[in-house]
């Protein structure tokens, strides 16, 4: 009983470091990524597609992305996508690909997305740190029933705190990493 409360905790945990390092993928630094446009979303064919089911995108060098349309038609549409976005990027046109010059970050830019990777990560350890008060609730729902004993809540507790603080500190290293990937020149 008190594995499959790890084992649930644990699972959604390491589902929000996953989601914590695609944030960070998405947050532009001074490089051309491919993985800078993964979170846009295109409205072609009369729904909204994620950009990677309509186009192709890789990066010749890196300072500029090149993104192929796999059809002409959606084109516009995704010019239109990358020019609403919150990247600050100017496609320029040229037939079925587009293409995107990477400049480079100015210091107050680079601060400015600091502190984004900061608030991120803040969101994801609040979503870590609510899975542990959901498990905790388990084993204090599994005490009430008499079904564990009062060692096997102490315990039990102290696991899913040290699972929390486990996944706290990967955080805490993902947010090093990318802190200093933004502030490198």
């Amino acid at each position: 009983m008190l594995d499959d409360v790890y084992r649930d905790s644990d699972g959604k945990m390491g589902k929000a470091l996953e989601a914590t390092r695609a944030d960070f993928a998405s947050i532009r630094t001074g490089r051309a990524a491919p993985s800078l446009l993964d979170r846009l979303h295109v409205e072609a064919y009369g729904s909204s597609v994620p950009l990677k089911q309509v186009a192709s995108v890789n990066s010749p060098d890196g300072r500029s992305l090149l993104v192929t349309a796999f059809d002409k038609s959606v084109v516009g549409a995704i010019r239109k996508a990358i020019e609403t976005s919150d990247l600050g990027l100017n496609p320029n046109v040229d037939g079925a690909s587009i293409r995107l010059s990477i400049p480079p970050l100015t210091e107050e830019r680079r601060k400015e997305l600091v502190k984004i990777v900061h608030k991120k990560a803040e969101e994801h350890k609040v979503a870590i740190r609510n899975l542990r008060h959901k498990a905790i609730d388990e084993i204090k729902a599994l005490a009430k029933n008499r079904t564990i004993t009062d060692d096997q809540i102490k315990r039990g507790q102290d696991q899913v705190q040290k699972q929390t603080d486990k996944y706290i500190k990967q955080i805490d290293e993902l947010v090093g990493g990318k802190e200093k990937e933004i502030m490198e020149v």
